[in-house]
């Protein structure tokens, strides 16, 4: 508890400037709940930023202050920051900054650093079921950042065209990697997008499409010392390396780093009762998406927003339904043959926690590691993901009841494990490797979650929220949290 204190009492800067900067905002949050088990619910913990309570009972304290850009105002040069800390007491206790980054606009661009929670691709926000490169389920990687964060309309093509993009390097800290000459290498991050919007600011019809790219890499000529093996020492320099991580290229027949991205296309019509959101995130890894392989795979949305006002004591703001499917990867027997095999997604024959950052998957929580799975699955050894074939729906809703403001996500997925512990095994071009580790059962998966929040005073607001899973991919958990906010 003395740590939790001590954390919050960073915040006093940002509580001065209260009274300089009307623009200040400060909360604290206190938390009390229960989960049955040892594993706390799916959507407890899942898209949180990793602010996750501690399975049973447990307390927790979460501080935030945040200072944003003056809206009242048309400043060519301003600034922002913001830090949240949480702190949970339980069976154990714990100290976790969710977030905590300084940001500088200029313009249209703006230059940020620090950790900062944020998602990565086309999707509905509020109410997804997680994007596919980063969806908010873990902490943000430290970086530094310059972005375009907003769509910008392009003066001199009638405002027509907008775009908006970011270009970011961060720093991953130790990695345990499984391969070459080392078991521990520094992995740094890079990460760019660009999206373009097609359609005026105040069109009916806008259309979407973009890409983001994220790569782990790093300390490479340690990995790929010359110590007799067949592949060639690493003899690239530090800026030879950096360009082929920004652009993709190969040395010595494969990629520096790991891989990660998607690419999105979407479009929304605003009716005049309503709001109509359709995209859809195509998956790349290892290179399937290229040859079209994995073409089938990927995340489809419709959301929809009621523009309607409210004139009863029910309402619903939005609804969303999303279908998520990774089965086939290009693994299938039927897919065309690929040098690189099947994605396999998440994992890498590097990185020994793949697509992670401190033990948490960064995209869609929906492709399960072995720490979170029940126990005696069949699993690859070098998978740290030991599920990543799924088919899943997901159904989301923001409704009014009353002075209550509810929200809903309820989720069904059916879970085919990896191609490592499928009959066909893993692949890389025409060689197959088969399942000598057992045959993924095919489980059935549901996870539902519930918030009700209302205000009770002055800048306060009480939030309940349950959470419950059941299935067999998942140990079987329920939850039930209480929680009371005051806002300055």
């Amino acid at each position: 508890m003395k740590r939790i204190l001590l954390a919050l009492l960073c915040l006093t800067p940002l509580l001065k400037a209260q009274a300089q900067f009307p623009y200040v905002r400060f909360g604290l949050e206190g938390q009390a709940g229960y989960t049955s088990g040892d594993q706390v619910p799916f959507w407890m913990r899942s898209n949180q930023f990793g602010s996750v309570p501690l399975s049973g009972a447990s307390a927790s304290l979460i501080g935030s202050a945040r200072v944003d850009y003056d809206t009242s105002k048309t400043k060519l040069v301003d600034w922002g920051a913001s830090l949240q800390v949480r702190g949970n007491a339980g069976k154990g206790s714990n100290l976790t900054l969710i977030e905590g980054y300084g940001k500088l606009r200029i313009g249209i661009f703006q230059l940020q650093g620090g950790r900062i929670k944020e998602v990565m691709g086309l999707s509905d926000t509020l109410l997804t079921s997680g994007n596919y490169a980063i969806s908010g389920n873990a902490l943000g990687i430290p970086k530094v950042q310059i972005s375009i964060p907003e769509y910008y309309p392009i003066p001199f093509l009638g405002r027509f065209v907008a775009f908006k993009g970011n270009f970011a390097h961060g720093w991953v800290g130790k990695t345990p990697v499984q391969y070459g000459d080392t078991n521990m290498t520094t992995t740094q991050f890079h990460q760019k997008s660009l999206y373009v919007r097609l359609g005026k600011p105040h069109s009916k019809l806008k259309l979407y499409g973009g890409f983001n790219h994220q790569v782990f890499f790093g300390d490479e000529k340690n990995v790929w010392s010359e110590k007799g093996h067949a592949w060639k020492p690493f003899d690239l320099s530090a800026w030879d390396t950096y360009q082929r991580v920004i652009l993709g290229r190969v040395w010595n027949h494969s990629k520096i780093g790991n891989h990660m991205g998607s690419i999105d296309v979407g479009a929304d019509y605003r009716f005049n009762s309503v709001d109509v959101l359709l995209y859809h995130q195509f998956f790349y890894e290892v290179g399937g998406l290229a040859h079209l392989s994995n073409i089938t795979d990927g995340l489809t949305g419709l959301s929809l927003r009621n523009k309607r006002e409210k004139t009863s004591n029910f309402h619903w703001n939005k609804l969303l339904i999303e279908f998520l499917f990774t089965r086939n990867q290009g693994g299938e027997s039927w897919s065309k043959i690929t040098p690189s095999g099947d994605e396999d997604y998440y994992n890498n024959y590097l990185y020994a926690k793949g697509w992670s950052y401190y033990g948490a998957g960064l995209g869609t929580p929906f492709i399960t590691p072995k720490t979170l799975s029940r126990d005696g699955l069949p699993q690859f050894p070098s998978d740290y993901f030991i599920n990543n074939r799924v088919v899943m729906v997901h159904l989301g809703a923001e409704l009014g009841l009353g002075s209550w403001k509810v929200l809903t996500k309820l989720s069904y997925s059916r879970n085919y494990g990896t191609f490592g512990t499928s009959p066909n095994g893993h692949t890389t071009g025409a060689i197959h490797t088969p399942a000598i580790y057992g045959i993924f059962p095919k489980l059935n998966q549901f996870s539902g979650y519930a918030e009700a929040t209302r205000k009770i005073g002055l800048n306060t607001e009480l939030g309940i929220v349950g959470a419950w899973d059941q299935g067999k991919l998942l140990n079987n958990s329920g939850g039930l949290t209480v929680r009371v906010a005051k806002y300055f």
